[in-house]
């Protein structure tokens, strides 16, 4: 995933490859790792952060000290960034958020996703930035060909790495992640701490609620995912999830046809979507179209409408991908090189940047280059987010997967499948396995967590996401719609809910509406 827009989640990395290696676990330690050393908490020091991150005025910022590796706590430390937007009323407790990723910029979490009036009033608002991005000590990774992947391409991206921070990469993890939001608790002095965790962050919260549950005292599960799918079957997961959500895309853009005027049914508006994406390729997109509607029906063909209709979406995917599959072999173009496909890739699962792609499709939003520092901050997050992939990618591998995801990565390059079938057949991570075994998530809290989960939520999907419920004996808000992370959304039946929990550790609400499309329908952002 290319974190441009509000925050990083549970997406997809693209990685290339050109060899298959099996990937065996690594054993790890389920036994308590040593902690650091209990000398007195370091004091913290709040002033301004580093504007690269774009977090509000409001917010403060210090640094901290914590081991590099917690096997070693008297060993070699790093620096993480803590970032805190103080509580503008009665404070009741320090609220710790996470926004995803793996890969999101925590300085600006609360700036992104800003909750609603009454938590800002009752709770500090805190944020640990990760280690391994920007102000927690970066990880610096080569520039390599991706062609030259013979010990296999998870080999070679995470030697890319740890060649110029020997011993680091293997501690990008989520058990120590939490292990660093525990030295932040200590440091601000308290004895519990509140966690909101935004989809991957749902993992890291679970996780510091399974190692730390006598500082942990509430707990908020926003679009939880299931750690026993990471990374591969996750990623395999949301392809069609992605899918659906592009198509519902582009019936939203034909349903405010009287402000764009991209046509009256998704299928029209398809049309337009998929001419203009060969316009800035080269070749038509293999993504295949939304269903036909009678609006599509040729006006002669009217008395075997429903004929027209079974045929054309029978053959929808088909034709798609054989169009641009004789496209791409004869002009040697990709379609991954066209902006708006990457960008409907990208905004599909957050319906207030859905207005976005009609914005581009009707000339009034154009994409320019991106400014140095958001640059740095994009690489940087993918450099870090590729190594935790293979770090903690355990799921079953599906080998058969291997010939479609050669074809996607070297071929075609469908920005909706690469991930997918890439992590999914095993490729993604070849030549580097696991550091470590996962932490099985166990609920020892005293106060139920809380879960919110979105019907058609393409990144975490809802099915999957019971399994945390489960794990974790969380209360279920379902969420209607599929927006991907419910924080800031201005659902006010759902803020009205949060707020509940966090003061009483209770709430009976078990239901709510999507939330409504907040940005502009023609201002791009």
């Amino acid at each position: 995933m290319i974190p441009v827009f509000r925050s990083i989640r549970c997406a997809a990395a693209t990685v290339g490859a050109s060899a298959i290696a099996a990937g065996l676990l690594v054993p790890g330690l389920l036994a308590p790792v040593p902690a650091a050393a209990d000398a007195a908490p370091q004091a913290l020091a709040w002033g301004a952060c580093d504007p690269i991150h774009g977090a509000s005025p409001d917010t403060q910022c210090a640094t901290l000290q914590v081991p590099r590796d917690y096997a070693e706590p008297n060993g070699p430390q790093i620096s993480i960034t803590i970032s805190r937007i103080p509580a503008t009323g009665a404070k009741r407790g320090v609220l710790v958020g996470n926004p995803g990723g793996p890969g999101g910029d925590g300085v600006s979490m609360f700036t992104a996703s800003s909750p609603s009036t009454e938590i800002r009033q009752e709770w500090d608002l805190v944020a640990v930035q990760p280690r391994g991005l920007l102000g927690s000590t970066p990880v610096k990774c080569d520039r390599v060909d991706a062609s030259d992947a013979s010990g296999g391409a998870g080999a070679l991206n995470r030697d890319r790495c740890e060649k110029n921070t020997p011993g680091y990469t293997k501690t990008l993890t989520t058990a120590t992640n939490a292990r660093d939001i525990e030295q932040v608790r200590r440091a601000l002095g308290v004895d519990k701490v509140s966690l909101y965790g935004i989809s991957y962050g749902t993992w890291l919260m679970s996780t510091y609620a399974t190692l730390f549950p006598s500082h942990t005292d509430r707990l908020v599960l926003d679009s939880a995912m299931d750690p026993k799918r990471a990374w591969g079957q996750l990623l395999h997961d949301q392809t069609s999830g992605y899918k659906a959500r592009a198509h519902a895309m582009m019936a939203w853009i034909a349903d405010h046809d009287d402000v764009y005027h991209l046509g009256k049914t998704p299928l029209s508006v398809y049309q337009r979507w998929s001419a203009q994406v060969e316009r800035e390729a080269g070749v038509p997109p293999s993504f295949s179209a939304p269903p036909a509607r009678v609006g599509d029906v040729p006006a002669g063909l009217k008395t075997i409408a429903q004929q027209y209709i079974a045929g054309v979406n029978l053959t929808a995917d088909a034709r798609a991908r054989i169009e641009n599959l004789v496209a791409t072999l004869t002009t040697g173009k990709v379609q991954a090189t066209s902006p708006l496909l990457g960008m409907t890739r990208q905004v599909a699962p957050s319906r207030n940047y859905w207005p976005m792609v009609a914005q581009r499709m009707t000339g009034k939003s154009r994409q320019g280059k991106l400014p140095a520092d958001v640059a740095e901050m994009v690489t940087n997050s993918q450099d870090m987010q590729s190594i935790m992939l293979c770090n903690e990618d355990w799921s079953a591998k599906d080998p058969f997967l291997a010939p479609a995801a050669m074809m996607q990565t070297l071929v075609t390059g469908d920005v909706f499948e690469t991930a997918g079938l890439t992590f999914g057949s095993g490729i993604g991570c070849a030549g580097a396995a696991p550091v470590t075994t996962r932490i099985p998530l166990r609920n020892k809290l005293s106060v139920q967590p809380l879960q919110i989960q979105s019907i058609g939520d393409p990144q975490t999907p809802y099915r999957a996401s019971m399994a945390t419920r489960k794990a974790m004996g969380a209360h279920l808000i379902t969420v209607g719609g599929g927006d991907h992370g419910q924080l800031g959304r201005s659902n006010k039946p759902l803020d009205a809910a949060i707020a509940q929990y966090l003061r009483t550790g209770r709430t009976s609400v078990t239901s709510v509406p999507q939330a409504p499309i907040t940005t502009s329908l023609t201002q791009a952002p």
